[in-house]
């Protein structure tokens, strides 16, 4: 009797022990992915090699879709976790009320899927910026105006009510799958699409902050990373996501005076 009352909880924890290790697995592959990618263009520049910006090739769209692709499964899909890990929840105990069981790749990859919109408009935007010789070589900014632009434009959004209403769906997943729960594998992937457009309304402007910093400075990227994730899963996020939007706010001034002084 006792293994018997046991084996429930046991079950659970294995299948959340599988989701976070899936999901860590993904991670860690991503971020092997950029650090490679970073540690090459590094090696290059240090080794005379020219790392001029020249127009794009057809390839070189394919590749710098795929850097932003890569960059967003590895910068947004820890913040998911909390998400993906109560989705296999109320999944499995759908399906002991007989209803089909819907994998929890399939929401992961929903939400990945507007991620991956994301990374078209920002491959987009990224050619546009150079044909500008707004970016260096390493994809940051070359302008302190541009750059000023950047952090005015992701401070005054973070004080924004859009950026909370969003910020509230993140972190607030019981909530979300109260008001948005579908049955089935197509379920799964249109509710991991709609909290993926959720979370694109409450961070694609700080992911604008990559131009800034620069796309391929890994401890930058880290910090972004870093901050998404507590301003989603730590106690009073919404708070600290306002005191960042203030904070950004000044650095931008800062920024602009020292440009114009």
């Amino acid at each position: 009797m006792q293994t018997a009352v046991q084996a429930p909880g046991s079950l659970v924890r294995r299948q959340r022990n599988a989701v976070l290790a899936g999901l860590a697995g993904v991670t860690l592959l991503a971020w092997l992915y950029l650090a490679h990618m970073a540690w090459s263009m590094r090696s290059a520049m240090q080794a005379g090699i020219a790392c001029e910006l020249h127009p794009w090739s057809a390839g070189d769209a394919l590749l710098t879709f795929l850097m932003w692709a890569v960059m967003m499964v590895g910068m947004m899909l820890p913040s998911a976790a909390p998400m993906s890990l109560i989705f296999s929840q109320v999944s499995r105990k759908a399906a002991a009320q007989g209803v089909a069981l819907a994998p929890t790749w399939l929401f992961s990859s929903g939400y990945l899927a507007a991620w991956t919109l994301f990374s078209v408009v920002a491959t987009a935007l990224q050619w546009a910026l150079e044909r500008t010789a707004l970016l260096s070589p390493m994809l940051a900014s070359t302008s302190p105006l541009f750059g000023a632009a950047l952090l005015a434009a992701a401070g005054a959004y973070q004080l924004s009510s859009w950026k909370n209403a969003c910020l509230d769906h993140c972190r607030a997943p019981a909530r979300f799958f109260a008001a948005h729960w579908r049955p089935g594998r197509a379920g799964a992937l249109r509710m991991g699409f709609d909290h993926g457009l959720y979370c694109l309304g409450c961070c694609s402007a700080l992911m604008g902050l990559l131009f800034f910093g620069g796309v391929m400075n890994l401890l930058w990227v880290a910090g972004l990373t870093l901050f998404v994730l507590v301003e989603k899963i730590a106690p009073y996020g919404g708070r600290i996501a306002k005191g960042a939007g203030v904070a950004l706010l000044l650095a931008s001034v800062v920024q602009a005076w020292s440009a114009l002084g």
